[in-house]
């Protein structure tokens, strides 16, 4: 199965959205509404805008997968939007690998040496993808002032690309 990664704009909100939110509601049961996430129907000015950027993984012309990068500080970015559609996940297909790996080769051609990101408990394979990522585990206190936090997110972590 061939996949391809693109950076998405606005025009992909739509897409986005019904990707994003059928796995947080739908296979996670998290109570998060689009409400609560606007940065999905304004891709462009908040994720571009600052110095980030957000990406996502076709097959056959279908979003399957997405992550964003939120540059928050001169040499810092928050890692957001961190999915894949169910039947597209695992090993054999790599498609949650090869979008990390855009998106920190991303932060290396554009001097972002610090990624950090929150996620949530039950949220457990994410955590031992990140783990398996090299990226350590934080408290909450050591994120750094300007880390855009999500009410949600009850775990947090931290990655030098240096």
């Amino acid at each position: 199965m061939k996949f391809e990664i693109l950076p998405i704009g606005d025009s992909y909100s739509e897409q986005a959205i019904d990707l994003i939110l059928t796995i947080q509601q739908k296979e996670f049961n998290i109570p998060i509404t689009i409400t609560d996430q606007p940065d999905l129907l304004q891709i462009e000015s908040f994720y571009r805008k600052a110095g980030g950027n957000f990406w996502g993984a076709f097959v056959d012309h279908e979003l399957v997968g997405s992550i964003a990068l939120v540059k928050f500080d001169e040499r810092a970015g928050a890692i957001r939007k961190m999915f894949v559609k169910k039947e597209f996940r695992g090993k054999e297909f790599n498609i949650a690998q090869v979008l990390l790996e855009v998106l920190i080769s991303f932060c290396r051609d554009n001097g972002i040496d610090d990624l950090y990101l929150g996620t949530i408990t039950v949220l457990k394979a994410a955590q031992r993808f990140y783990e398996r990522n090299h990226f350590t585990k934080i408290a909450k206190d050591e994120l750094p002032a300007l880390f855009p936090l999500m009410s949600a997110d009850d775990i947090f972590y931290h990655l030098n690309i240096r």
